[in-house]
């Protein structure tokens, strides 16, 4: 008897120490094993640290930069309208669109750091979950498994019932800690799962803005290129240059003119009409080309013309001769398109006050007191600078999109899918 609580003392006094040092008995080589291994998560996770402090730096000498040619587009924009400008503006707008691609890249790879990062912390703490797991189990098995010593011999081998629930009260209290321990651990990792959710999703939307700076600088690229075009059509002269600026802006605004115009003409006629009325389709519009990268939006401030008019529409990226489709059912109230250079545009009368105007084609499908369904092919989108449907200045292939309401442009996208 004496023997057996000898044993199951000095068995108590190891389980005590174990639990108190939260380290496997007979492991020390594993205790150490895994202090190396900390330090070498740990400066693993410095490193990172460290890295991403770089990149942060690296976006506000970016936003810097930024900040100067957007400065200096504005100073452009603000002086009197000439080809040197106007070409100074793109260049200004060509180097800013490529530091807006260079700004989400480093955001890209801000963000796979710090996934790597949290990928580092959650592997550990699952070594730790783990390893507590283990010795959690092994000290309980020391606990509940000795010689199949009864409750009743356990109780007997110590002096008294105090002594007995004294050492039981000290095993509850050290078991419920490394139980806290393992659930603080457990918390942390579905704390860590989550970022690394959050983390990816952010990447993945840096992934489709980058698409999208990358499509803008094809654009601007897209703008420089019709620049030049328009450079050898005036023969670099400023003279021609604002002749050719003067009669776009007359040739925009007899557009603008007649769109108006024309609309009040097939509304008043519809309402003498008993029993007849412009039917809109209720399902709402529709991308009148497949949905694309925008180029220009409604009023854009950056549009390259605006010190000619405001921009009344979208232009959405389309290649040349690419199918017009009519956004909503209605009445084709104009068709503008004499095959010359000319601007071309296909007007369409909608109910609900509404109308669209599809501008730069370079076909037409339909023609003028025609009724169109939604969907229904009317035409071809051009756009090109000196083909047909063009217009004195245009910007690349592209459709011009209008949406009017009682006859006021509005923003397209507030109707659009």
């Amino acid at each position: 008897m004496k023997r057996n609580r000898l044993k199951l003392v000095n068995i108590f006094i190891l389980c005590s120490i174990s639990l108190f040092l939260i380290i496997p008995m007979g492991d020390s080589a594993l205790f150490f094993a895994n202090a190396q291994s900390e330090d070498a998560i740990n400066e693993q996770i410095k490193d990172l640290n460290n890295d991403i402090q770089d990149k942060q730096l690296d976006v506000k000498a970016i936003q810097e930069k930024q900040k100067k040619y957007t400065e200096a587009i504005k100073q452009k924009q603000g002086e009197k309208a000439s080809l040197n400008n106007q070409l100074a503006i793109l260049d200004n707008r060509m180097a800013k669109a490529e530091l807006d691609i260079e700004l989400v890249e480093t955001d890209i790879d801000t963000t796979k750091l710090q996934i790597k990062k949290t990928d580092i912390e959650i592997r550990s703490k699952e070594k730790n979950i783990k390893s507590e797991k283990d010795h959690v189990a092994n000290v309980l098995k020391l606990i509940y498994k000795q010689d199949n010593v009864s409750e009743l011999e356990i109780l007997l081998l110590n002096d008294s019932l105090a002594d007995f629930l004294s050492q039981v009260k000290y095993l509850e209290d050290v078991s419920k800690n490394i139980e806290d321990s393992l659930e603080g651990l457990k918390r942390m990792k579905r704390k860590m799962e989550k970022e690394k959710v959050a983390l990816e999703k952010q990447n993945k939307d840096l992934d489709g803005l980058k698409k999208e700076l990358v499509d803008k600088q094809n654009s601007l690229e897209e703008e420089k290129n019709t620049k030049l075009f328009v450079i050898d059509q005036v023969g670099r002269s400023e003279r021609e240059y604002q002749r050719l600026l003067k009669s776009a802006k007359a040739e925009q605004e007899e557009a603008a003119a007649e769109i108006a115009s024309m609309e009040k003409l097939v509304r008043a006629k519809f309402a003498q009409l008993e029993g007849e009325s412009l039917v809109f389709n209720d399902n709402g519009f529709m991308w009148p080309v497949t949905k694309n990268v925008i180029t220009a939006y409604f009023h854009d401030p950056d549009y390259p013309f605006r010190h000619i008019f405001e921009h009344p529409a979208i232009d959405i990226r389309a290649s040349h001769g690419s199918t017009l489709k009519a956004s909503a059912s209605g009445y084709v109230a104009r068709v503008k398109f004499d095959g010359t250079t000319r601007y071309g545009y296909i007007m369409l009368v909608h109910g609900d006050g509404l109308s669209t105007v599809y501008g730069h084609i370079s076909k037409s499908y339909v023609k003028e007191d025609e009724y169109v369904v939604q969907g229904q092919k009317i035409g071809l989108s051009g756009g090109l600078p000196g083909t047909a449907g063009a217009g004195q200045l245009t910007t690349g292939p592209h459709l011009h999109f209008e949406v009017r309401l009682n006859g006021i442009p509005v923003d397209p996208l507030a109707y659009l899918p």
